[in-house]
């Protein structure tokens, strides 16, 4: 069994939290979007804007996208948040893989 190192066990458990919250996100965004159009209980835009910024706009900003929600111009911080989340845990993870020894 090979042995790994306190950056590599980082870096694979935070890649693995990113996989999952994206997973979860990405449904999330696609449930909402099917209960909008069915005018059924609809989940909570903040949950949503949440579930993106704390890692799962790797999913959340491509089922926007997919699904065609939350695009339009009045529902402009989705995108926002989606892409600043992106580009926060992108940053966390390279910074993680490339700059911090430990």
């Amino acid at each position: 069994m090979p042995e790994f190192t306190a950056k590599q066990i980082v870096l694979m458990a935070y890649g693995a939290y990113l996989i999952l919250l994206s997973i979860i996100t990405f449904f999330a965004y696609h449930a909402d979007k099917k209960k909008a159009e069915k005018g059924k209980y609809r989940t909570k835009e903040k949950t949503l804007l949440l579930l993106s910024f704390f890692g799962g706009a790797f999913g959340g900003y491509p089922s926007m996208l997919i699904f065609r929600h939350k695009t339009k111009g009045e529902h402009w911080y989705f995108t926002f948040v989606n892409i600043l989340g992106i580009l926060i845990h992108g940053t966390l993870l390279v910074l993680i893989a490339f700059v911090f020894n430990f």
